[in-house]
């Protein structure tokens, strides 16, 4: 009991003033599965039914009704857990003459308000449990409020459970936030490489962390691994729509046709593997489209591979989304049995788990509906206090490393409210609240340096209220690919031209002080440019070198050092990060995904064309009597993949927008191509899914006409090039509303 803090010591806590709590009668067979989830599984201890009883009876009585709802018990048990093993405690958890749990209880229940533990900071035991991190753009956060990290579980546990929520311990109070700390301080740049590298464990349905090291190059499986988490992700997510439930009467659903849908009136997927001996029958698959080794196309999920023939198929919606080998899709057809096995076998690997006989006649083919962000974390309707009710989903786990949505979610909100002052019945425009984002910002070309300088001033001439609070240059940093030889020029080149952007950016000192830069790379600039010669690289890359940005950094330097003020500000305000990137925004409550890709022509090389999208040409006066060797096959083969003109080229750019948006959050993926299209890192792979779905996502495309598209609440946006192509002393951008987030093109003429 010597390492256990008595009641009468030096106490663990800043108490706060006690919230009221309602306490209630708890069971413990209703308390049981959330402790066998924190102690058993967890931190691997066994407790007994009298050990259970006394659990019960505090969690009923610190946490109230509460404890189920708002996560309070798995919190309270796991401080518990972790007590008891730090005290000395065995395996078995009972109140014995050793390790007392009734003390351990004891201690807790004076340090708790409203079901919570509110630990002190300044105590050296609670700065042992609880060590704090902070980023180049956090560092002027209070030590009271910055975020936690669980680094204290020895326990070699998988699974990615939320820290505890932020407290703070010097009486810190959200109205307070407006006035004393900058909104650019509760955001946090989040680098590939650094992201937590989360895997979805099917069997029990929850999300675990991946303990093994990462490396440039993993074992072959890893692979193989990359499919198959894509897969589940987007099967699991299937499961939880309303359309794939089953229902207790009949419903007219929309979208595939009426052929998957049994007597009850919901989609039933079937698996590849349940096709054999069932020839002539409907089924609904879902499986990763992809060309056999003898070019045709098959279907796969991890029962087995079959033929597909879509000769037929249409898309559901029409013209609605990209259809590409390398996607997971849902096909609704019919499949025909063969005899013996011919076309796309090789090896002879056929049966289940390999290539079954026979084909699947695709009638309709579609992406798969993405899933909400609210309805990912489980957050549902806003009460009358404007606290979410959470009701399920993902809301324990902590996707970001910046906590989860159930430990920070409402805290965080209630900062955000006070920072963009929404309650107050204030101008939101009096605020610093936006980003500027600028993309393809070619420096090796006289045009560019005039248009930043041109989009800087413009910022610069506000009042103090009204700066930005990030800006967000995005690569390629020049036109050609760098240190790769021909029109690209050297590392020298390369380094004058970020040279030439010091200079740029030390015209405005007030903006490298009051607002904060990030630097995104294109697969244009180095190192991977030396060896791609402009093609796609493998993603996610890392960040530009600092062999290259040494000047960058030391005009922001400058410009803090000639700067003196009372207030704090974060001092490294310029971060380099990788492609791709994520910026969380107050915690859990908004995440913005920063993407460099010329993704619509790669969908345009690769997609299917389907037989709905083929257009035929009006019969002419003579054409019966055209003889078969009069006809130019190249011809013949232009107008059948010929597809319908729009009115005018404005509605051409949105239904163009919509589609490529649609194709990559239904996909739930940055990059959903064959790995000989866009190369990924299989150790990494899990930094490029988007699930949850962000808050908004930034896909920068140069091949794209600039948009803002919002889908599933998902809002995205592509600025499109600084300088467009063919303009003449034109400036464009996109800038960002963090309070309504909400996006806007804008241009300025120089």
């Amino acid at each position: 009991m010597d390492n256990l803090p008595k009641s009468g010591s030096d106490p663990l806590v800043n108490r706060p003033a006690k919230a009221s709590v309602l306490p209630i009668l708890l069971s413990p067979a209703t308390l049981r599965p959330v402790a066998f989830r924190t102690f058993t599984k967890k931190h691997n201890l066994t407790i007994t039914s009298s050990t259970l009883q006394l659990l019960a009876s505090f969690v009923g009585k610190n946490c109230g009704s509460s404890w189920r709802e708002a996560g309070l018990a798995d919190l309270v048990l796991d401080e518990v857990a972790k007590a008891w093993k730090k005290a000395g405690g065995g395996i078995l958890v009972d109140d014995g003459q050793g390790t007392s749990l009734k003390q351990i209880l004891q201690s807790l229940e004076s340090n708790m308000s409203g079901g919570r533990i509110f630990w002190n900071t300044d105590s050296k035991l609670s700065q042992e449990r609880t060590p704090q991190f902070s980023t180049a753009i956090d560092a002027g956060v209070p030590d009271s409020i910055r975020f936690s990290n669980d680094d204290d579980d020895d326990d070699g546990s998988r699974v990615a459970i939320a820290d505890r929520e932020l407290l703070g311990s010097e009486g810190y109070e959200p109205e307070e936030v407006s006035s004393r700390i900058a909104i650019r301080r509760f955001i946090k740049v989040i680098d590939a490489f650094d992201q937590p590298r989360l895997s979805y464990n099917f069997t029990k349905k929850r999300f675990e962390l991946c303990l093994n090291s990462p490396s440039l190059f993993p074992a072959a499986s890893q692979r193989v691994s990359v499919f198959r988490q894509r897969y589940h992700l987007i099967h699991q997510r299937l499961l939880r729509n309303e359309s794939f439930q089953s229902k207790a009467y009949p419903t007219q659903l929309p979208g595939l046709s009426s052929t998957s849908v049994n007597t009850k009136g919901f989609y039933k997927l079937s698996s590849i593997a349940n096709l054999l001996g069932r020839g002539g029958t409907s089924h609904l698959l879902l499986g990763l489209l992809s060309l056999s080794p003898t070019g045709e196309l098959s279907l796969t999920d991890p029962s087995g591979t079959v033929r597909v023939d879509l000769s037929r198929a249409k898309a559901v919606p029409k013209d609605g989304a990209w259809f590409a080998p390398g996607m997971i899709i849902l096909i609704d057809g019919v499949y025909e049995e063969e005899n013996e096995l011919r076309g796309s076998a090789l090896g002879g690997n056929d049966g289940v788990g390999g290539i079954i006989g026979g084909k699947f006649i695709g009638l309709s083919i579609a992406g798969p509906p993405c899933e909400r962000r609210d309805a990912t974390l489980g957050i549902g309707g806003q009460k009358d206090d404007r606290s979410l009710d959470l009701e399920g989903g993902f809301g324990l786990v902590d996707f970001l490393g910046v906590g989860s949505e159930r430990a920070q979610g409402a805290r965080m909100r209630q900062i955000e409210t006070e920072c963009l002052r929404i309650n107050h019945g204030e101008d939101k425009g009096t605020v610093q609240n936006s980003v500027v984002i600028m993309s393809d910002i070619f420096l090796d070309m006289p045009q560019t340096t005039t248009a930043l300088r041109n989009v800087f001033g413009h910022y610069s001439s506000n009042s103090d209220t009204k700066l930005p609070t990030l800006f967000i240059l995005i690569g390629n940093f020049v036109e050609h690919a760098a240190v790769a030889g021909g029109g690209g020029g050297g590392s020298i080149e390369y380094k004058e031209c970020f040279d030439l952007l010091a200079s740029v950016l030390s015209e405005y000192p007030r903006l490298l002080v009051e607002s904060s830069f990030v630097f995104v790379p294109g697969d244009n600039d180095p190192w991977p440019s030396s060896y791609s010669a402009g093609s796609v690289t493998a993603v996610p890359r890392e960040p530009i070198p600092d062999l290259f940005t040494s000047r960058v950094k030391r005009t922001f330097k400058n410009a803090h050092n000639s700067k003196v003020s009372d207030v704090r500000e974060p001092t490294n305000t310029a971060i380099w990060v990788s492609n791709p990137a994520r910026i969380s925004i107050f915690g859990p409550v908004q995440e913005l995904v920063v993407f460099r890709d010329d993704i619509s022509g790669r969908l345009r090389r690769t997609s299917l064309v389907l037989s709905d999208e083929i257009e035929p040409q009006p019969s002419q006066p003579g054409d019966d009597n055209v003889l078969e060797h009069d006809v130019d096959p190249e011809n013949v083969q232009d107008s059948s993949i010929r597809r319908p003109q729009p009115r005018n080229a404005l509605e051409a750019g949105i239904r163009a927008s919509r589609k490529l948006v649609k194709t990559i959050l239904d996909q739930g993926n940055l990059s959903p191509f064959p790995l000989n299209a866009r190369p990924v890192l299989w150790d990494y792979a899990a930094s490029l899914d988007l699930y949850p779905l962000p808050t908004a996502m930034i896909l920068a495309d140069s091949e794209a006409d600039p948009f803002v598209v919002t889908y599933e609440g998902c809002h995205v946006m592509n600025p499109g090039k600084l300088v467009p192509q063919g303009s003449k002393g034109l400036a464009r951008w996109m800038e960002y509303d963090i309070s309504k987030r909400q996006g806007t093109v804008r241009e300025r003429r120089f």
